[in-house]
């Protein structure tokens, strides 16, 4: 990338500023159990942390909506919790983050989805070290009358935003009834697939990681130019205006209707800590910018710095447009950047 190519994304950053996202995807309640360790368990062979804290954060399909929040923009919250202390915490905490959450419903018949990590953190450990996960959630489709009621609350939305974005993880909340709201709401529709690609056919931005283009071509996608191949024929299945791959350390592909077909190296070099969160920035930074009026390949070469600078944080964290200026800034000094 020459300088530019580097100076556009300054302005791109700041004309985000004030748009609006409506996020609609499956609501995660985040929790933490940090403890330093103390001994190998008489019970059993695993280790025995020492309780020092916990936190809560919200997580899954909230996290574009906070990455929209710590770029400056605007953020509607739309899913599903229980009717349950959990799901009333979650919401209370996307709230206190500015995030509007008229769109998040209660179905009292489905807990609130919880990932309860144990953190083994310390002397040793240079950041928290996960050391087992306990999941609750309920991966059937959301009730109909749910499912009808979120739609229409993306129909009744659209005309308030820029772009509405789909985070599916594969937690029942991402239905057909509300793709379709999505696709024919007259606004920038955009999704974060990490279920069946084939259900987000004909939207203006569809996004999956390398794993999950390979599982749907049914073959890996090969070198360079067997991925230019296999990304241009996917994105004329999905019959999308704009598909985009994440290779992980090889950074990210995208293919156009238009035949255009680019590959974005990471942008930013720092050392990887932990990748949650990079995915959902990618696609966050992305509407924003294409409803911002950038070209696809701009916009995901500022989503590249911005997830470059969230793997070098831990757990579900977010660049906030500061960090990018920050990185920007390197990257125009020639420290740190990929030419």
């Amino acid at each position: 990338m020459g300088m530019g190519e580097l100076a556009s994304l300054r302005p791109l950053l700041a004309a985000m500023r004030g748009k609006k996202l409506l996020v609609v995807g499956d609501l995660y309640l985040d929790c933490y159990i940090f403890g330093l360790p103390a001994r190998v368990s008489r019970e059993a062979p695993i280790m025995v942390l020492e309780e020092t804290r916990r936190e809560e954060r919200p997580g899954g399909g909230t996290a574009p909506a906070l990455v929209a929040r710590a770029l400056g923009a605007e953020a509607w919250q739309a899913g599903v919790i229980g009717n349950d202390a959990e799901g009333q915490r979650l919401r209370q905490m996307l709230a206190d983050q500015g995030v509007d959450v008229s769109g998040v419903l209660t179905d009292p018949t489905r807990p609130t989805t919880t990932k309860t990590r144990l953190v083994a953190e310390g002397v040793y450990n240079v950041f928290p070290q996960q050391v087992a996960r306990v999941d609750r959630q309920d991966r059937r489709p959301i009730d109909p009358a749910i499912a009808r009621s979120l739609a229409s609350f993306v129909e009744a939305t659209a005309p308030e935003v820029d772009a509405i974005l789909l985070s599916d993880y594969r937690s029942g909340v991402i239905v057909p009834e509300v793709i379709a709201a999505a696709a024919r709401s007259g606004r920038l529709a955009t999704v974060d697939s990490q279920g069946s690609l084939a259900d987000f056919r004909g939207l203006g931005l569809v996004k999956c990681n390398q794993a999950e283009a390979e599982s749907y071509l049914g073959e890996p996608l090969g070198d360079p130019e067997r991925r230019r191949e296999h990304l241009t024929a996917l994105r004329a299945r999905l019959e999308c205006e704009r598909l985009v791959v994440t290779l992980g350390p090889a950074g990210a592909a995208l293919a156009e209707a238009n035949g255009a077909y680019h590959e974005v190296p990471p942008l930013v070099r720092r050392q990887v800590f932990d990748v949650t969160g990079a995915g959902d920035t990618v696609i966050a930074v992305m509407s924003l910018a294409l409803a911002a009026g950038a070209d696809a390949l701009a916009a995901l070469r500022l989503s590249q710095v911005a997830a470059g600078l969230v793997v070098g944080k831990w757990g579900n964290a977010q660049a906030t447009a500061e960090e990018i200026e920050a990185a920007l800034d390197e990257m125009e000094s020639s420290r740190g950047w990929h030419d």
